[in-house]
């Protein structure tokens, strides 16, 4: 059975970083492409990035740069680190294998 929990998130004010977890088990990290997602209040999920088995990695609008994805096998746990932050950072975080998503954790950026 597939289980994600992320972590990590937290109030921080705008310039600040966090650095996301998403645990994962019932596969292995390593041999899946997965993305994280956010929705922040009253809107649609947004994709935010995207780490494939291969290793290929790819960000959506205004986050690369500021947003590194990464992956531990041994940990068998997905990251996210947001560096630079900004208000409009503000969301819930999601990560995702598939379809498969975890509670989400939420991201709060205000001074």
């Amino acid at each position: 059975e597939v289980q994600l929990v992320e972590s990590g998130g937290g109030l921080v004010q705008p310039g600040g970083s966090l650095r996301l977890s998403c645990a994962a088990s019932g596969f292995a990290v390593s041999n899946s492409a997965m993305d994280w997602f956010r929705q922040a209040p009253g809107k649609d999920f947004e994709w935010v990035s995207t780490i494939y088995a291969g290793g290929k990695i790819t960000y959506g609008a205004g986050m690369k740069g500021r947003f590194t994805i990464s992956r531990d096998s041994a940990k068998n746990t997905l990251y996210l680190q947001m560096n630079n932050v900004k208000p409009e950072d503000t969301a819930v975080y999601y990560c995702m294998l598939g379809a498969n998503r975890g509670q989400g954790t939420q991201v709060t950026v205000s001074s």
